[in-house]
């Protein structure tokens, strides 16, 4: 596999690259991308780097070995805690305007590394090098950021990389529940712009912890390209590009109640879109494939049903108080039809009654 797809932001463009073994070939990238940088920062979660970091480190000349810092596994790590903490490591490393971090494991690490080098002098550049399925879908877009207790990535910055190097092969150490986590995101991808990419992965994806080479390459281009068209029409998030909040409203609602971690973020995004389908039927009077879409997704292990310890009105306060809320309004994404997203308001009380329908399910 060897592909690469051009990104458009703001302020620069950069690619995505696709390649087997990639990461072993990683000082020489830079080299090529960056070529005028000074200093390094890997910023590694500890369970990528226990697996891949002396793969990177060996493509390095003794003379230009990187800074590396590690980052406790878990979303926890996304806090005020971890990042004055690599801000703190910046400064002692002496890095300067033209050095570069690079953040090494999934969509934590990339947030928090991303947030860090956007606020770091005003802004640095960084390198995504995602080893998660699911963080595919959130290294590229340049969305930064950290979680406060009282809401899921509250405090960030658009600030997008100079590269995404993704080698697939670092997705075969991930367990099953993280293939199921990434998996929502590309569930996602096709529900708001290809029906034709539902059935093709309803056809080709049958057990997460067994997708073939060529699936998985096939998988990750289209829903990669999904991502960057609405990136590139909607870099900051004024118009399309909420459309890839599709399921994450509710979703981030769960992982805030239940606590962060406690749930992967794709699960609870996976409940949130089926909520989401359900309310676009209610909202527009339609018929969507819930039944088709629940009985897919639990055949690869996803619990769909509000877990006990969240209830309704706990719920909707915390997605009342999310940044997609404006003006008291409930701001949700929806789907006219499979494969189109709109952004519009609901009362409150039609999330409310379909919330205490699903508690009682």
């Amino acid at each position: 596999m060897s592909e690469r797809i051009e990104v458009e932001s703001d302020s620069h463009s950069y690619p995505v690259l696709l390649e087997n073994g990639l990461r072993y070939s990683f000082y020489h990238l830079l080299e090529d991308i960056l070529p005028d940088h000074t200093k390094l920062m890997i910023i590694a979660d500890e369970t990528a780097a226990s697996y891949y970091l002396e793969d990177l480190l060996a493509s390095f000349p003794d003379s230009a070995k990187p800074v590396v810092t590690i980052l406790p596994s878990g979303e926890t790590s996304k806090s005020m805690v971890q990042y004055e903490r690599l801000l703190t490591e910046c400064l002692q490393e002496g890095l300067d305007r033209k050095s570069v971090i690079a953040a090494l494991g999934g969509g934590v690490a990339g947030d928090i590394a991303g947030f860090t080098a956007a606020t770091y002098m005003r802004g640095i550049r960084y390198v995504q090098i995602p080893t998660t399925l699911l963080a595919h879908d959130s290294s590229v877009g340049g969305k930064t950021g950290i979680n406060h207790p009282l809401g899921k990535n509250m405090i960030g910055a658009f600030h997008a990389p100079s590269a995404v190097l993704y080698d697939p092969e670092m997705l075969i150490s991930l367990p099953e529940k993280e293939w199921r986590s990434g998996f929502a995101e590309v569930i996602k991808h096709a529900f708001i712009s290809s029906p034709e990419f539902f059935v093709w992965l309803q056809n080709h994806v049958h057990k997460l912890s067994s997708v073939d080479p060529s699936t998985l390459e096939k998988m990750l281009k289209k829903s990669i390209e999904t991502k960057v068209a609405v990136v590139q029409e909607d870099e900051r998030e004024a118009g399309v590009r909420a459309h890839l909040n599709f399921g994450h409203t509710l979703g981030h609602a769960i992982e805030a109640e239940l606590g962060y971690g406690k749930t992967t973020h794709g699960e609870a995004v996976a409940v949130g879109m089926i909520f989401a389908m359900r309310l676009s039927e209610k909202f527009y009077g339609i018929k969507l494939p819930i039944e088709e879409t629940v009985k897919y997704l639990e055949k690869l292990g996803y619990y769909l049903k509000l877990q006990k310890q969240v209830n309704a009105e706990k719920l909707l306060f915390i997605m009342k108080r999310d940044k997609k809320a404006s003006g008291g309004s409930m701001r949700f994404v929806l789907l006219p039809e499979l494969g189109r997203a709109e952004l519009v308001d609901i009362r409150e009380e039609m999330v409310l009654d379909l919330l205490e329908e699903e508690e009682l399910t």
